[in-house]
């Protein structure tokens, strides 16, 4: 009895680990988040935003570039880094975000993954709060940079902006990876508050001192949604921030956060379970 539920099991596990890494990890979707009353009164009716988020490009990564070709066209689009899941990979990922730029303004920032070349890892190591930091190789990011930004995309690493997006005035924030310490909080103080704040980093670690700042929105990924969930929710989420905080939308006080779920998985660990890789698009329309 014994060895036929062990061998239960164990058929079961090779079962969940097939569907995850051969099925699960390339089940993209989108999804829509309509109507976030969120702009200033009297501001345009509404703006439509695609977040993207940790893409782990790797060359050749064919589906997941005719799923980028697919989307709908968003008045703003915004890739909260993680474009990369090898150097190699540059060209692919310029090419394949090409298709997404918003109708009105693209903007990015990087992550980790981007700035150094991704390695192996056990990924038990999750579970730790506290693990050693590993020294990292240089990979191509400033080549990614030149690379998106000659093809219509807005750079904003520790840089705040004051601009139009259509009949719209905003200030928009994009804070370099918080995940590997890299972010100055020097550039996130408001200058004008009067506009619609808009803050874009990496991992979601700054979300709540940024949104005290006065940021209506904050958009964020790294988190992948925790990657690998149990039914009643996702096992850890490589954050400080509690695990009721790994993906979705959240309301923090005056501002709100969005923490994406992400497209992709480091090709080290490739695999989802029960948390497919998505994108949003979001709806904002006037307060209420």
């Amino acid at each position: 009895m014994f060895i036929r539920i062990l061998a239960a099991f164990l058929a079961l596990g090779v079962l969940c680990a097939t569907y995850a890494v051969f099925i699960e990890r390339k089940a993209y979707r989108l999804v829509r988040r309509p109507r976030l009353p969120i702009l200033p009164a009297g501001s345009q009716e509404s703006l439509s935003v695609l977040h993207l988020s940790d893409l782990h490009f790797v060359r050749g990564d064919r589906k997941k570039a005719r799923f980028l070709a697919g989307l709908p066209e968003a008045d703003v689009t915004v890739v909260t880094g993680d474009f990369l899941a090898e150097p190699q990979a540059v060209e692919t990922v310029v090419a394949a975000v090409h298709p997404t730029q918003g109708r009105l303004a693209s903007f990015f920032v990087l992550g980790s993954n981007d700035i150094y070349v991704p390695a192996p890892f056990n990924p038990l190591r999750y579970f730790y709060r506290r693990r050693k930091k590993r020294a990292g190789v240089r990979g191509r990011a400033l080549e990614l940079v030149e690379q998106l930004s000659a093809d219509g995309w807005t750079s904003l690493k520790n840089e705040r902006r004051a601009m139009m997006i259509g009949g719209l005035a905003v200030e928009v924030v994009g804070l370099d990876d918080p995940h590997i310490g890299r972010h100055d909080m020097r550039a996130a103080p408001r200058s004008a508050p009067e506009r619609f704040g808009l803050a874009i980093a990496h991992a979601p670690e700054p979300a709540p001192e940024l949104i005290a700042l006065g940021y209506d929105l904050v958009l964020a990924g790294h988190t992948h949604g925790g990657q690998v969930r149990a039914p009643w929710g996702p096992l850890v989420n490589n954050s400080s921030l509690p695990l009721s905080i790994t993906a979705g939308l959240f309301r923090m006080g005056p501002g709100h956060l969005h923490i994406s779920q992400g497209l992709g998985t480091s090709k080290y660990a490739p695999f989802r379970f029960l948390c497919r890789p998505q994108v949003e698009l979001l709806e904002l329309v006037q307060k209420d």
